[in-house]
This record gives structure tokens, sequence and C-alpha cells, in this order.
């Protein structure tokens, strides 16, 4: 019988030849080895096996033959014992030594074979299994790597980061354990429970047939709550991934949360979705017992047996020991199908794993990076023309973004394209690039349907630069290189002197070597930016695409990558995306588009003219603009002629702000080349391990304070259900109590079948019947009554962990949260793994430890009590195979704890190739990223060849031992018999009673490795439990805010740095004071601490040393959770959540009427959008806000701040990343808010804060200057903000 391990993907699915897997350029022996790969998936069809090769056909091969020769361990060696009993059980007749010494030399050879086949098993198996499972996650990684971006827009239920993490390593991992583990134990319970049956029919076949029945009679019940066993495991996974989501999106967020204070509202939905993964826990635990407790059928079996064995002995003449040994062949049968069921349950789990993988292995993308029948053009001129393109997002197909649009780009000239948010502007460079296609219409280069030319090739032809650069964690050599594979250095270098990046890069201590961290934290962005220029220059592009390239920059940084991208663009068709006019004033033709369409079109000169000089959209769009511009000089100076050079101006950010609210996504904690504490609005999933997790000194001191693993404390968590820890031990008890008796009735039996009185032995016989069928009613509801109230009481152990541990972390200072090893993804899985071995730790393994003790206490007693002698031996021999038992597994755990800290790696790789697929698509970089990937498996590879070995060995051991203790036991029980010094029933029941009782107590102690495990996650997680916020948030004594507030504001003499930089001082004694009602703008350099202010005053982070003030009160003497509900925070990047828009305005206000969210909406001039949408307020948002766009966002982060009324109102850079008539909407709303609260206003761009009440320019960690607009001008030309507008101006055209 083979094991069930096909998947349900049908084979002919399979479809990963050249055109849909292979990479386009690659050599003939990379295409050869991925045809293999794909021949091999071809030939394994859908099942786990698709990816075995020839070599693991082989180790499959002779595992299964060691498989096969463990599984016949039992069989055999009954066979052997069939004839010991018979020469033993004739008390009548006198047996020699030689008999004696016959019996256990059979019985050591038997050993010794099964041995060898156990060894062949574990090593077979372990390593096939990692061979198989490491190709299956490249094969993964590469179909997720080769979907078009559409598909990742569309996955609304998680973040699909988030699944893919979990894929590479938990479901694989699921799978290897599967091939390794549980597919083998299944293989050998199968051959025991076949071979038993051969052997029952050879000792008596009237037994055999009698009794058959009941060995299926096992079987049926066992699939039956099996098969429902799995499907509430898979409904459990599903369940918690909602309540997962939460935890997840509230943690990469922790700022926003934080800011309003959405704590309590965050807990409740949280608890709320882990109600339902509970209750299916206990079902889960109710049909486990229904399994288990139907397998009571075994005793039933055994009545049934004893009563026709002694018919078939007193009638039909048979020998004892023939019919006892068939009885037990039978039953033996139906344990090995018994063990045989959880493993079929982990297989099936495995196989729904595997089907996932493959259905995402196979998916064709819809865009094919070839197609087979693709062209490549000879040479490129740059003619660019998209003809009656309509166009909506996979994800809104309702929603037009572009509709009849036209729009012609000649070779070489340079066309910017402007328009409102969400006109489509950004559309058109992704419909370019073909990360999607549009819906009619064609886009035509040099004349040529994009669609008809080889997508690699063609993207090869554009350069891509984005608003917010994406680097890899790796070296600045390796991330230009992503540009262009296997490009020389001399091209690297020249590549970065075209950006301007060159001279900078020489400057760091490695050079071009220097890694720039995850994300190219370690950079600035202006840095960043200029690296992502030369990337796209190194492929000398015939096309330039620019998305707002330098929005997201200080007027410094900007314009140096202005020179960089003015210099790139000569010679080349340039399409330029731009927000601020100012950017594209020089372009031979600029685009206004409404609506998806193009409405005006032309020079700027020739747009500002038309109408007969009244001009249209685009004058409008330019006298908007100019209204926000700097002063009395933009007019006159307006037309000032001026060079090709400056086609690329000022949209202020903040990526290297200290604290930009940005920074609720994942942030670096090592920052060597900037002043300032960077964050970056890309969200990374930090994969650490459980090692990893407690590395910093604050969490190494919380260990060792809890080291010693507290039993009373874990009891004390679980004292609600005390009752049904009571009840589950009660079952445990009586379940533990079965197996000695039965075993001893077992050994009685044997012995009766030797009585020469025929009405004794049947009178005896129907006696021993009655008790089995006793014990098989009360093993039923002994396992009912154990199995279901261990589950309810470790099910309601779990929810209560996880609400406590995320209760906790939402109490943490924001600094414990920029730790690496605290990042979303690591808490995320101590909430979920490691949350739950509080489950496997006291509710399931006290539930066998329990059972066992009790079982192994009675066996011994009553084996004492029996025959001391033959009991003392057996006893004695117990402990060494335990031994080697707990010495297997005690390895074999350290050895995966190295594995998976090699795995991580390559988890975090995936990772960060999930949140850049776009970037990646971009570059064609997909068999770069897979390089790296294949690099990350090479460690655990090594580990697995080492685990293989050990597995053998300890297989070997305990296998060896097993069969080497009945030879011993026959041994020397059958001298005892010579000596007259033991019975021979006495033997049998002490073999029978401790025989079981060994196998039991080897199965405990091969679960330490759990316990270890488990004992670490819980230390972990009590570690977080017992942990002292920093910066207590819900203080009983503080002050609360009441009407006498009015929200003055003063930093004293404040010395601050950064918890994970301490050395990098940010402020020397900086002091300001901002008075009541007033606006106070902050500007200065990019690094100088404008956003730390910010963070201070919500008191993410305390000074180390200074004070800040709210009203005349330090800060940390008020309530801070009452204190940040007075206080409103919009921030560059607005922070949306999964949920409708209307839940979105509400956060952290869920009580808010109708009336008062249709308010802030309209104030923050959202309404009108809102009302427009098909489902107006009850829009979904998409992930993050995905399904809006950047100017819909942030109007509804502002309405969320409305809607808070708040006392304090802080602005960090809120407009800068929009378009002009979206940033005149929200900057007219936020006047609105400004007029009646203390406001502190970050900027980049000097033109929307003239109208503060006050200006501090932040320099050196100190205010340098403070005062109004006018004033500071007054100061002249040595005046640090006279220099900052002087450097804004200089390269603003409007001037």
């Amino acid at each position: 019988m083979s094991p069930p391990s096909c998947s349900d993907a049908p084979a002919d699915c399979v479809n990963l030849g050249s055109q849909t897997v292979l990479p386009a350029g690659c050599s003939r022996r990379e295409r050869g080895n991925d045809i293999e790969v794909a021949v091999m998936a071809n030939k394994g069809g859908g099942g786990l096996f698709r990816y075995a090769d020839g070599i693991d056909k082989l180790l499959l091969f002779f595992g299964t033959l060691g498989s096969i020769g463990d599984g016949m361990m039992s069989p055999v060696n009954m066979y052997i014992l069939s004839g010991a009993l018979n020469d033993y059980g004739s008390a009548d007749q006198s047996f020699s030594n030689d008999v004696v010494d016959k019996y256990a030399l059979r019985l050591l050879y038997s050993a010794i074979g099964v041995g060898i086949s156990a060894f062949v098993e574990g090593v077979c198996w372990t390593r096939s299994a990692e061979r198989q499972a490491s190709r299956m996650r490249i094969e993964y990684l590469k179909s997720v790597l080769r979907q078009e971006v559409g598909f990742f827009e569309d996955q609304t239920t998680s973040s699909s980061t988030f699944q893919v993490i979990s894929t590479v390593t938990s479901d694989v991992n699921s799978i290897q354990d599967t091939i390794a583990d549980k597919i083998p134990n299944c293989l050998a319970h199968l051959t025991s429970f076949i071979l038993s049956l051969v052997v029952c029919f050879k000792l008596s076949w009237r037994l055999s047939l009698a009794a058959l029945p009941f060995a299926l009679m096992f079987i049926i019940p066992g699939l039956g709550f099996g098969k429902a066993l799995m499907n509430v495991g898979v409904e459990m996974k599903a369940a918690y991934g909602n309540a997962g989501g939460i935890a997840e999106q509230a943690i990469s967020s922790i700022r926003t949360v934080y800011s309003y204070v959405a704590e309590c509202q965050t807990l409740d939905k949280f608890s709320n979705a882990l109600q339902k993964s509970m209750e299916l826990g206990m079902k889960q635990g109710f049909t486990k017992g229904l399994l288990i407790g139907s397998m009571g059928m075994i005793y039933a079996a055994w009545a049934f047996q004893a009563w026709v064995g002694g018919v078939l002995v007193t009638e039909k003449g048979e020998s004892g020991g023939n019919v006892f040994v068939a009885g037990i062949c039978i039953i033996l049968g139906g344990l090995a199908v018994m063990s045989a069921l959880p493993n079929l349950s982990f297989i099936s789990e495995a196989r729904h794993a595997a089907s996932k993988i493959f259905e995402m292995i196979d998916r064709d993308p819809n865009i094919h990076s070839e197609n087979g029948k693709e062209k490549l053009l000879s040479h490129v001129r740059g003619d660019v023309e998209f003809k009656d393109v309509d166009f909506s997002y996979p994800s809104r197909p309702e929603t037009l973004v572009l509709h009849r649009f036209n729009l012609k780009v000649q070779a070489g000239k340079m066309v910017g394209l402007v328009g409102g948010s969400g006109s489509g502007k950004s559309t058109t460079i992704s419909l370019l690039e073909r990360f999607y296609d549009p819906i009619n219409g064609d886009i035509l280069l040099d004349g040529h349907n994009i669609k008809k030319l080889q997508l690699k090739w063609l993207r090869s032809q554009m350069g891509l630069v984005n608003q917010e650069p994406i680097l890899f964690a790796t070296s600045i050599k390796e991330n230009i290189l992503f540009g262009k594979e296997g490009a020389s250095m001399e091209l690297v270098i020249n590549a970065a002197k075209a950006a301007n990046a060159h001279d900078f890069i020489v400057k760091l201590p490695d050079g071009y070597e220097t890694q720039v961290g995850q994300f190219g934290l370690q950079l600035s962005g202006g840095q960043k930016q200029r690296i992502a220029i030369a990337r796209a220059l190194i492929r000398d592009p015939k096309i330039l695409l620019l998305d707002e390239a330098t929005s997201a920059l200080d007027a410094q940084s900007e314009k140096i990558v202005q020179e960089a991208l003015d210099h790139a663009s000569q010679g080349r068709t340039t399409i330029i995306v731009a927000h601020r006019l100012s950017t594209i004033r020089t372009a031979d033709l600029i685009a206004v588009l409404q609506s998806g369409r193009v409405i005006e079109s032309g020079s700027h000169d020739e747009l500002i003219q038309m109408n007969s000089g009244v001009g249209g959209a685009y004058k409008k769009m330019v006298e908007l603009q100019q209204t926000t511009m700097q002063n009395e000089a933009s007019d006159a100076l307006f037309n000032r002629p001026e060079g090709r050079n400056n086609f690329m101006s000022r949209t202020p950010g903040t990526p290297g702000t200290p604290v930009s609210i940005r920074s609720s996504y994942r942030s670096s904690s090592a920052y060597p080349l900037s002043p300032a504490y960077p964050f970056t609005p890309v969200f990374s999933f930090t994969v650490a391990s459980s090692d990893e997790m407690h590395s910093n000194e604050n969490d190494r001191n919380m260990n060792s304070s809890h080291s010693p693993l507290s039993a009373r404390r874990l009891f004390r968590m679980n004292a609600p259900e005390w009752k049904r820890t009571l009840m589950g031990c009660v079952g445990a008890i009586s379940s533990g109590a079965i197996q000695p008796i039965y075993a001893y009735s077992m050994g009685t039996v044997a012995s009766v079948y030797f009585i020469k009185d025929s009405s004794k032995l049947k009178s005896e016989i129907k006696l021993y019947s009655l008790i089995f069928l006793g014990l098989a009613v009360a093993s039923f509801f002994a396992n009912l009554l154990q199995h279901y109230n261990f589950a309810v009481m470790g099910e309601r152990l779990v929810k209560r962990v996880r609400e406590k541990s995320l209760a906790k972390v939402l109490t943490f200072e924001v600094g414990w949260f920029d730790q690496d090893e605290n990042s979303s993804a690591a808490i995320c899985a101590r909430l979920s793994t490691e949350a739950s071995t509080f489950r496997s730790f006291i509710a399931d393994r006290m539930s066998l430890l329990v059972q066992v003790f009790f079982s192994a206490t009675l066996a011994f007693l009553f084996s004492l009590i029996v025959t001391w002698r033959i009991a003392i031996v057996m006893i004695a021999f117990q402990p060494l195979l335990i031994g080697c038992f707990y010495s297997r597994t005690v390895i074999m755990k350290s050895m995966s704890k190295k594995a998976q800290k090699a795995q991580n790696e390559g988890s975090q790789l995936a990772s960060e190739a999930i949140v850049n697929h776009r970037t990646i698509t971009a570059f064609s970089s997909q068999k770069r990223i897979l390089h790296l990937f294949k690099g990350t498996m090479e460690g655990p590879r090594q580990q697995s060849v080492q685990q293989g070995y050990i597995s053998g060995l300890g297989l070997f051991s305990s296998q060896f031992l097993t069969t080497a203790s009945i030879a011993l036991t026959f041994w020397y029980g059958g001298r005892l018999i010579n000596q007259g010094l033991v019975t021979p029933k006495h033997l049998f029941q002490a073999f029978f009673i401790l025989m079981s009782t060994g196998k039991n107590i080897a199965d405990t102690g091969s679960m330490t490795s759990d316990l270890a495990k488990g004992g670490g996650a819980i230390k972990r997680i009590f570690a977080i439990l017992d942990r002292r916020s920093e910066i207590e948030p819900e203080n009983g004594g503080g002050i609360e805010v009441d009407e006498s507030n009015k929200g003055q504001i003063e930093l004293k003499n404040v010395f601050f740095s950064y918890p994970a930089r301490p050395d990098q001082v940010i402020f020397r004694g900086l002091s300001l004071e901002i008075e009541a009602g007033k606006t106070m703008a902050l500007v200065g350099q990019s690094g100088s601490g404008k956003s730390t202010i910010i963070g201070l005053i919500e008191r993410f982070y305390d000074p180390q040393s200074g004070s800040v003030f709210i009203d005349e009160r330090d800060i940390k003497s008020y309530n801070l959770r009452n204190l940040r509900s007075h206080i409103a925070l919009v921030s560059q990047e607005p922070t949306l959540f999964a949920g409708t828009i209307r839940q979105n305005i509400a956060y952290g206000k869920e009580k808010a009427n109708e009336a008062e969210i249709r308010k802030a909406a309209k104030l923050a001039n959202a309404h009108e959008f809102i009302s427009a949408m098909k489902d107006g307020y009850e829009t979904y948002c998409g992930e993050r806000g995905a399904k809006l766009s950047g100017g819909q966002k942030q109007r509804i982060a502002l309405a969320r701040a409305i809607l808070k009324n708040p006392m304090i109102l802080l602005l960090d850079e809120a407009t800068s990343a929009l378009d002009s008539e979206s940033e005149s909407l929200v900057q007219k709303a936020l006047e609105k808010m400004m007029a009646r609260t203390t406001c502190v206003v970050v900027a980049h761009r000097l033109s929307t804060i003239q109208k503060a009440d006050s200006i501090a320019v932040i320099k050196n960690g100190k205010v340098v200057e403070q005062g109004s607009h006018s004033s500071l001008l007054g100061i002249g030309r040595t005046g640090a903000y006279y220099s900052l507008i002087k450097l804004q101006n200089g390269q603003s055209p409007y001037r």
C-alpha cells in the first residue's frame, strides 16, 4: 500500500516550460536546469514528490525499503514469539536452555535487521526531504516574482507579503517535515499492518477470518474522524489569519495606533477575531476525543478473539501460542493503523499546503515575460504612442482610470504629464512598463505594439526612477548591477558618475562595497535616489521614466539629484510625471490629464497663451501653484527663460527625518552615514528566529530574571479553567490505567490457553472477555473526557495569552519597536506560533504526561507484584530506551535550530522581493534575486546532511534496543522457568505489561524537544508580559487634559538621541516655546531633527535630559493616552487600515456618529470624492489604503484628525506628496483647523509656512533662528532662514 501523497492538483495543469518560467537571455546551462525542473515537475504530477529528481528517487527507494524493514519489527518478533509461547507455555514439558537460546538469538537477529533498516530510513528520507523542499521554495519564489504587478494589488484578505513569507517558511517546512518524518512513519505502520495480517493467517487462519472485520473496523472511524480533524485544522489556520492580520497592521503602524489612542479598539477587534479560532480549537479537541476513543474497539475485538481462541484451542486442537499470537497480530494491525492515522492527517495538511504552492507555481501570469512569438527590434528610436487606451486597475475594474487616452511622444523629446491626483499620470508609466495591459487600445514603441515585443527586452530599453527609490540589502555595486546583469566595474562607475553619485560613494569607508542596509536605510534619501538613477542609467535606456523622482527630497538633496536627472535625460525620450509644475516647465511637450484623458497639450508657453492668452486648465494649475510659491519675486521672475537643466523641482518630503510618521513602518537601527534617524515608507518584515528575538540588552535582562520556567506561574495563568483541567486529568488517569489492565489480561489469556481442563479454560476466557468489553466502553468515555476538556482549557489559555501579549506590546515605547528583533513579523510570529505553544505545552503535554505517568506507575507496580525478578530486568532496560530517544531529539533540536536560522535569511530576502516586486519587475531582476535566494539555501542543505545521519542513528538505536529487550526478557525468563523460579503465566503477564509501557515512555521521551522548544517560547512570551514600558501609557495618577488646558508647548534644554543609536546626538540643548493657539513652523535641513520634535511632543520618545512641557506641566506628569487623545497627527505618508472609509475616519473614536464623520470629511474636503464612490463611506480602502490615491488617503487621514477636535495639531509634511489640486484642497482644510488649535508644522517647502505665526530654524541640534517670515528675511544674507529660501528659490523657475 503506497502512502497517499498525491496532491489534488491535476498532473496535466503544470506548465513550466520555457515560455512561462525561463527568463529570456539565460545561458544554455541555466535553461537546461530549468527545463529539468520543469520536466521533473511534469513527471511528478501534482503530488508532494513533484520536485524529486533522479537522486531523490534513489533516496526515496532506499528510504521506502528502510521504512518497510522498520515496519516488519512487530510482526516478525511476534512470529518468533509464537514458537516461544508454545514451548514455554506447555508446563508439563520441560525444555532445555538450547531452546531458550534459539529464540533469544532469533530475536537478536531481528533486532539487528530492524536497526539497520531504521538507519537507512532515517538518512534517506531526511536528506531527500530537504532537497525537494529547497527546490520547492525556489520554484515558488520564481513563480511569485514572474507574476504581473496587478496580481499583488488584489490580495485583500491579508498581506500578500505575509502570505509569501509564511509559505516559504511554515508551509514548505510542513511539507519537508511530512516527507522526512510523517510519510516514512506512515509507511512503517502500513507495513506492520499488512505483515501482521500475513502472520496471523499463517498461524491461525480460522481466527484470522473470524476477527479480520475488527481490524478493518479500526480503520473506518479513524479515517472519518481523521478527515474531520484535518478540516477543522485548516479552518483554524484561516480563522487565526484574520486575527494575525489585525495584529500585523497595528504593529507595523504603531505610531498611528498610539497617536489615535486606538489600542483598545485594536485589542477588541483582535479578541473578536480570536473567538472563532478558539471555538474551532475546542471542536478539534472533541473530534480528537471521538477519534481516539473509538479506538477502544481494540478491546472489544480482543473480547471476541479471546472467546474464539478458546473455542479453537478446546474444539479444533489448535496450539495456544499460535492462536494467541494470531490474535495479537490482528490487534497489532489495528494499532498500526491507529498510529498511521495521525500521520495521514499531517500528510493531508501537507498536501493542502502543497496544492496551494503548486497552484501558485502553475499560475500563468496575465502578462508573460516571454510568449515565444515575441520580437526584438534591432534599433530603438524611442517614439512612444498611446492610441485610444482604456484602463482600469484589476482591483477596481468598475473605475476607468484612462478613457480614450491618446498621447504621442517623439524620440529624444521630453514630455511632462500633469493633472490632479488620480488623473492617470503614473498609470501611463505603469502601462508603458507593461506592469498592466490596457483593456482597449494600443501602446506603440516605434510603431510596434508593445504586446508583441519581448517583455524583458522592452523593459531593458527603459529606465525607471520612482519617488521612493527601492534598494536591496546588499552592496552599492550590487544595487547598481540590478540595472544590468554582469556589467563591468567600469560601467558601474560611469553610471554612478552620470548620476552624481560617484563622489559620495568613494568617500564611504568601503566605497562601492558599502552595504546599504535593508531597503537602503543606511543611506540618506538623496544618496538612495542617486543610486537608483545610476541603476537606471547603467542599462543605457532609450526611454527614461521619472515618476515624481525628487518630490520626497529636501532642497539640497534635490538640487544634486535634479542635476543628475538633467544630465541623464540628454538625448533620451523622457517622460516625467510631476506634481510641481516647475519640474516640467522646459519640457518639449506638456500633457494635461483629467479623468483619464489628455485635455490640453503643448509647450509651457503655448499652454499659457492658449485661448487668446486666457489659458486653460494648465494655466489655472500654474496660478494655483503660484499663489503657494515664495513671495513677491515669483510673478516678476515667472517667465524668465531657463535652460533645460531645471526640469525637476521641489516637492519636499521627509525620508531622512528622524520621526516621520512613516516610521510606523519598519526602520533600521544602524545609520552611520547621516545625522538623521531614517525611516522609509516601505514596510518590511524581519523574520527573526527564536534565538534572535531576544538579543537586545533589555530583553536579556528580562530573560535572566525569568530563566527558570515557573510551572506554578503557568498553572496560575490557567486557573480559570481548573474544573476543565481536573476533568481532563480524570480522563487521562482513566486512559492511563486501562493500558496496564489490558496488558495484564492479555498475559493471563496467553497462559489460560494452555490449561488442560476445557471447562475451566472456557470459564476463564469468558471472564476476561467481559473485562475486555468493559475496557472498550471505559476507553471511549475516558478519551472523550480527556481530549475535549484539555482542548477547551488549552484554547482558552492561548486566547488569553495572545490578548495579554498584544495588550502588553501596545504599551511599549516606540523605541522598543525600532529594534530589529521587534519587527512586526517577529512579534506576529510570537503571537501566532509561540503563544500556541502554551496549548501544546500545558494542555496536550499535561494530558499525555498524566496518562503515561499513571500508566507506567501501574505497570511497574503490577509487574513487580506478579514477578519481581523479571520485572526488575525489564525495568532496568527502560532507561536505555528513553535515553537513546532523548539524546536523539536533543541533537536534532540543536541542528534544526541552526537550519531554521539559515532559512530565516531566505525568508527575509523573499519578503524584500515581494515588497519591491515592482522594482524587480521593471529591472527584470528576478534571476538575480533567485540567485541570492539559492545562496541562502546552502546553510540548511549542509545541516540536513548531518541531521539525516543523526536521525538514522537515533532510529537504529531505538528500534534495536526495543527488540533486544524482548530477546533479553525471554532468555532470562526461560532460564528462570527452567529453574522453577517463575511460572510461564507470570513471565507472559510481566512481559506484556512492560513491553507496551516501554514504548509509551519512549514516545513521551521523544517529545522532550517540543518541551524544550515550548519552554523557550513560553519564556519569551513571559518576557514580554513582564517587561515594563519605559514610557508608561496608562499612568493612573497622571493629569488628565481638561478645559483649562490651552495647548502651550515648551521644550526646555532638550538633549536627545535615538535609543537604537545612542552615540548620535540629534538635539544638544534645544529650547523652543510654542504659544497656545498659534502656528509654529519647523524648518531646516534633512536630518536636523524637525520630525523628532513631533515625536517628543507625542511622547513616542523621552529626551535624555531636559523636559517637554504642555501648559507648563511636564509631559511625563500627564496620563499619556488621555494626552494623546487631544493631539492629532497628520503625516506625509498617511497610514490607513484595511477597512472601510468610515472605519478609517472614525479610527480611535469608534463612537463617533454619522453626522460627526460627515462633518469631518467635509472639513477635510473629502466628502465629495467619497460620495462619488459606488459604496460611499462603506468603500473598502484596501490594505494600507492601497485602493485610494495619495490625495484621497491624505484627506481621509485629515478627516480622522479633524474628528478628534484636537488641542494640538502636528503636521509632518502633510501635503508634500500631493498634486497641486489635492494640495490646495488639503491646505484649505488644514487652515480651517489651524485657526483654532496650537499647530506645529514640519515643512521642507518653505512656501507652505509663510503664514505661520512663528518659524523656527533648526540646525546642529538647536534652534538657531525664530520669528515670523518677514522678520527672519530681515536678518539678511547671513541668516539661516534666508539661506534656505535662497537654496530653494535658486532652483525654482517661478522665481
